[in-house]
């Protein structure tokens, strides 16, 4: 299972892809995760690994989500009686709604990737900012067409454009600073593969000129959005160590302005979804009494009113045309044998 847990991680890490870890640290009987158990949640929702059976996932699948959207670890505890737990400093108590007892901690933590900064070209300005990104915990990777030295403190340092493309991820920031000798060959190539940020090292004459021959060579300005010309912010520097300091702020500002705006939307979609309380008992499975309104990659259990995760159901039923989710055998086999009397609960 650890093999499973850690070659995930580590392709991950290298498509640059963020996830969260979910670790079991203390466990109550009667509980099917014991400590040590671990898991992968990708952005996506869907969970790699084993931290407990299918009650806790999904609560925890939602705590990892919101791990990543504030970029913060947390620590959990989940049980049935969170109002009866004894507090503790840096724990968080979160209700289960679909139980059979015992007490789970867990350990969150997401895991962004390193930000990239691809470097084009090799004048003062790029060997400045490789020094500064460097220093932030950046992976660099510099273009230095000319094959000197001068670009050599860069984690790594290619020779040539070609498949410039393959360079860039969701995290990578792209800086061109090539004195006008192929600043429209590169910027061609990089836009084309959808960065988050291009900063042009040029006059605004300059600038102007290399946006006109990038539509002339197709370019829309829908994809030259993430061109800034001339780049970093206005803080009044004229000398190259200065310049390579405005442009690295603005590459924070927008980073950390990115990171704003997906928690927002993040928030936003969790409130719009709201939750609601069923009054019907449990079922015998010692599920509990609190449905969720969900989206689409979710489904209510509808004899529980568990969120089911609805890729990779293990417990589904067609009735009537429609297939529901449910959250174990048990629920299953209740809706089977009188669908009729849970149907009202489905959403």
């Amino acid at each position: 299972m650890y093999d499973e847990f850690f070659a995930k991680a580590y392709e991950l890490m290298e498509a640059q892809r963020p996830f969260i870890t979910a670790t079991v640290v203390r466990a109550e009987k009667p509980t099917s995760g014991k400590p040590g158990d671990k898991a992968i949640v990708t952005v996506d929702g869907v969970m790699h690994g084993w931290i407990g059976g299918s009650c806790a996932q999904p609560t925890v699948i939602a705590e990892a989500l919101k791990a990543l959207a504030d970029d913060q670890p947390r620590l959990i505890r989940l049980s049935t009686n969170p109002e009866e737990q004894v507090p503790r400093d840096g724990l968080q108590d979160v209700a289960m709604t679909c139980f059979s007892g015992g007490t789970l901690e867990i350990y969150i933590e997401p895991q962004r990737p390193r930000p990239r900064l691809l470097l084009v070209g090799n004048l003062p300005v790029a060997q400045a900012l490789a020094h500064l990104a460097k220093a932030m915990s950046y992976q660099v990777v510099a273009v230095d067409l000319e094959g000197g030295s001068s670009m050599n403190h860069a984690n790594t340092v290619l020779a040539t454009l070609e498949n410039i493309g393959q360079q860039i991820t969701p995290q990578t920031y792209v800086v061109v600073a090539t004195h006008g000798n192929f600043d429209e060959m590169a910027l061609e190539a990089i836009l084309r593969a959808q960065p988050c940020y291009v900063g042009l090292v040029a006059s605004g004459k300059r600038a102007t000129a290399v946006r006109d021959y990038l539509r002339f060579q197709g370019l829309s300005d829908t994809d030259m959005l993430p061109l800034k010309a001339p780049a970093g912010l206005d803080i009044q520097a004229r000398r190259g160590d200065e310049i390579a300091l405005s442009i690295m702020a603005e590459i924070v500002q927008r980073r950390r302005n990115a990171e704003l705006l997906d928690l927002a939307l993040f928030q936003e979609k969790t409130a719009s979804t709201g939750s609601a309380t069923s009054d019907e008992e449990g079922c015998s499975c010692g599920c509990g009494e609190e449905k969720e309104v969900v989206g689409e990659e979710t489904a209510v259990d509808p004899v529980c009113g568990m969120t089911v995760q609805i890729r990779g159901a293990a417990y589904t039923h067609t009735y009537q045309g429609q297939t529901y989710y449910f959250c174990c055998a048990g629920c299953q086999l209740s809706f089977v044998q009188q669908p009729d009397a849970y149907l009202p609960l489905s959403t």
